[in-house]
């Protein structure tokens, strides 16, 4: 039946603290005020993810990149505040939460490969700086070893940058001083 057309019409009251329709119209402008708050936040999370940035001297197109991003991820978890305020349900908030979880995980497993594999390579001091090493093709002298990466300089003066992951899943051969080489960088008696 029409609630109009009962002998009460519309009861505001019960119709604003029950389940009616101007009840959930009301959850879905504060869902609409959620999202437009999101995206005021991003903007200025955004702001502040350049200016951190810009002082650590990151290339200027790197920084609109990642102002790009962070402005992006900010407004998806909006997205998924907002829906759950107009749903009325905190799943679909978990559900986004969760989501964006799996996928920034995925993301970034090789980057977190990358790292734990540095600290171990830093920890174990099985390649040292100024070792000659050869792996996969490459070959070259140890410049840095930093926690993410090695660099590498090959006979021809090429830099290598090689991801440690590389350098903590495949064999390393690490090549010793013939003694040639000791006598000719020893100094004449």
């Amino acid at each position: 039946m029409i609630p109009a057309a009962t002998p009460g019409g519309f009861d505001l009251g019960r119709d604003l603290t029950g389940s009616g329709p101007i009840h959930d119209v009301v959850f879905v402008f504060v869902g609409l005020a959620v999202f437009l708050a999101f995206i005021f936040a991003a903007r200025f999370v955004a702001h502040f993810a350049a200016e951190q940035l810009r002082r650590r001297q990151v290339r200027g197109d790197m920084v609109i990149l990642g102002r790009r991003v962070v402005t992006a991820l900010v407004i998806v978890l909006g997205v998924f505040a907002a829906l759950g305020f107009a749903v009325q349900s905190a799943n679909v908030t978990l559900f986004g939460l969760l989501l964006a979880t799996l996928v920034a995980a995925l993301g970034v497993q090789d980057l977190l490969k990358d790292y734990v594999s540095g600290y171990y390579v830093l920890l174990e001091h099985h390649i040292r700086v100024g070792e000659r090493i050869a792996f996969d093709g490459h070959t070259g002298t140890v410049k840095e070893v930093r926690l993410r990466v090695t660099i590498l300089q090959s006979d021809n003066g090429d830099v290598v940058i090689v991801p440690n992951s590389e350098l903590f899943t495949k064999s390393v051969t690490i090549r010793g001083v013939t003694p040639e080489e000791e006598a000719k960088k020893a100094p004449p008696a």
